[in-house]
């Protein structure tokens, strides 16, 4: 594929790892001017200010003179064109065929070269504040009725997923009007850096293990440049350490999961970043929408059965007693920080907090497994179906940022001999 097709974007390697960077900024007027039209606001009444950046995105939020707002997101061209595209076909098929409140999608240009001269889509904007912001205020009805929110959504998907295959929606028109079906993957271990050049399959998968196939490609292609690029013996010895890592999931892979699937794999669509900070409630903590519908896609069931990502942590079972944690350190640790959330600590230090949301956090866990339970067929099956799979997928995403090796190595080892202890131990 021609690095051409990334003009705008260039990946900045002089840290831990590569990073993804702008070449130039997106011009104010060009986004002012293209949401005017687009709008129909007069160009007095409309009026463009920076909002905030992500990995691969700076957002704008877009006034029009009255009560209304939207919000413009311009986008590298990580993965030119299918990122955009994958996304606007994912937030209009959840805006059919799900209750999930999500931005609707107004317009949207995936070509490079556009007006503005990155991708862009512009989206109404969501009510309310990110979830992070009033979460350790909430109250646990609030918040164990916010998980059942969540989970009703996650069950009705669920339960009424139609897709056979694996990758990231898109869209095309057919008689009976317009359909959707998985496609190309786009997915960060996919575009990040030289990964977009590698030759290897990026979808639709018809199976579990055609899709981490390519994942462990990635890997052992990564390590293969390692091993030519190092400066040392102990950089090659790493790399071929990892490469050998890599290789034992390889062999491990046809034993997990079968080679051969028809018809291709039942999926669903599960947002695999949904964190507090992507769950956006009223003042009362009430949903009023779910955002960052980048990157996701129509993935096997059993992926689908892990926790969100806002309830997975340390398991606590016993609530912390207040009276049994120190005092608030003001010229310490829990010293206010100017640029944080601004939480008051109450003058109980932070660990106590960071108990207390480890508990908390516990029990949430067991409201939405049990709604899952009671409202999705088939739900207790698929999770007990899903053990030894998620830890594959563990394992391949550590093998991938180079950790715990040792220890993938050892459970890849004992799970080939049948002996199935979990990945975390």
């Amino acid at each position: 594929m021609s690095e051409s097709l990334r003009d705008g974007v260039v990946w900045d390697d002089s840290g831990f790892e590569c990073e993804p960077r702008w070449t130039s900024e997106p011009s104010l007027e060009a986004i002012k001017t293209v949401c005017q039209r687009t709008l129909q606001i007069e160009p007095d009444d409309c009026s463009v200010s920076f909002l905030a950046q992500g990995a691969f995105n700076k957002i704008f939020t877009v006034h029009d003179g009255q009560q209304h707002k939207s919000v413009m997101r311009v986008s590298l061209p990580v993965e030119p064109g299918d990122k955009t595209s994958g996304e606007v076909a994912t937030l209009r098929w959840l805006e059919k065929s799900s209750s999930i409140p999500i931005p609707k999608v107004i317009a949207f240009d995936d070509a490079r070269g556009s007006e503005i001269g990155f991708e862009w889509i512009l989206m109404q904007l969501v009510p309310g504040t990110s979830a992070s912001r009033p979460w350790r205020k909430l109250s646990m009805d609030t918040k164990a009725a916010l998980v059942q929110k969540i989970a009703s959504h996650h069950a009705n998907m669920f339960n009424t997923s139609t897709f056979r295959g694996i990758g990231t929606l898109k869209q095309h028109t057919a008689a009976t009007g317009v359909q959707w079906e998985p496609g190309k993957m786009v997915s960060r271990l996919f575009f990040w850096g030289d990964h977009w050049k590698y030759d290897i399959p990026r979808g639709p998968f018809r199976s579990s293990h055609d899709w981490l196939k390519s994942f462990i490609s990635i890997i052992l292609l990564d390590q293969k440049k390692a091993m030519d690029d190092a400066e040392d013996e102990e950089d090659r010895d790493d790399a071929e350490y990892n490469f050998r890592v890599a290789q034992a999931l390889g062999d491990l892979l046809p034993k997990v999961f079968p080679s051969i699937q028809d018809p291709p794999e039942r999926t669903v669509v599960w947002h695999d970043d949904l964190s507090l900070e992507n769950i956006m409630v009223d003042q009362d903590g009430s949903l009023t929408g779910v955002i960052d519908w980048e990157c996701v896609s129509a993935v096997p069931l059993w992926v689908a059965t892990q926790m969100p990502k806002f309830l997975r942590g340390a398991t606590r079972e016993e609530e912390p007693r207040r009276d049994g944690y120190g005092d608030e350190d003001l010229d310490g640790v829990d010293a206010p920080d100017p640029e944080g959330d601004g939480l008051d600590n109450e003058g109980k230090n932070m660990l106590y907090w960071i108990h207390l949301m480890e508990y908390e956090q516990t029990q949430l866990r067991k409201v939405y497994s049990s709604y899952m339970s009671e409202h999705c067929a088939g739900w207790d099956a698929v999770v007990a179906d899903s053990t030894l799979k998620l830890d594959f997928l563990g394992a391949i995403f550590r093998c991938a940022d180079g950790f715990y090796l040792k220890r993938i190595e050892k459970w890849a080892e004992l799970v080939s001999k049948g002996e199935f202890s979990r990945l975390v131990q």
